[in-house]
């Protein structure tokens, strides 16, 4: 495994967070509003915690950034995963970054992750297969497609199509990813 690749799951771990603190201000919101001040009390509190845990996870991200300098020494790679899909079956990255890039000029430049990933499952509805709309074996709550995409996201930061000093949970792309779209978005 790629240290870019573990790199990229602390992304991907950091946006899923992000999702997360969105949730409880909506519902932080409600109960202030229905006068719930009990609930919107503890929403806080957890807020609170997800946001140390937040940090800690920032601060291991830069941790696996200083351990290894070029790759993880080929025996502590990271074993084959029961139930993992076989290579070829679901939609390759490389279909979703024009979609992506697309969703993200729609919607201005720069978007919520969620309302890109909206965006970019409408554009994709005829080429996603079943194996796509599959749960992760590791997370049976995050769908096969979204990972991808969220794959193929952190891939377009390293490429520099898509900006990486973004706040979280926003996608932002660069001149070179409209650039790129330009050049092959009707290929």
């Amino acid at each position: 495994m790629d240290k870019n690749e573990v790199n990229s799951a602390f992304e991907i771990l950091l946006e899923e967070i992000e999702e997360v603190f969105d949730m409880i201000s909506e519902e932080g919101e409600e109960s202030f509003k229905t006068q719930d001040f009990d609930k919107a009390k503890t929403l806080s509190e957890y807020g609170e915690r997800l946001k140390d845990f937040r940090e800690k996870v920032k601060s291991l991200q830069r941790e696996w950034q200083t351990i290894f300098s070029e790759r993880i020494p080929t025996q502590a790679r990271k074993k084959h995963v029961e139930g993992k899909l076989k290579r070829g079956l679901r939609t390759p990255n490389e279909k979703y970054v024009i979609p992506i890039l697309e969703s993200i000029i729609e919607l201005g430049g720069r978007a919520d992750m969620r309302d890109v990933l909206k965006l970019v499952h409408d554009k994709m509805k005829g080429i996603l297969n079943s194996y796509d709309y599959e749960p992760l074996p590791s997370d049976p709550k995050l769908i096969r497609w979204r990972n991808t995409a969220q794959w193929t996201r952190n891939t377009m930061v390293n490429e520099g199509l898509l900006a990486k000093d973004s706040p979280w949970g926003i996608w932002e792309i660069t001149e070179k990813g409209r650039k790129f779209y330009e050049e092959n978005k009707n290929l």
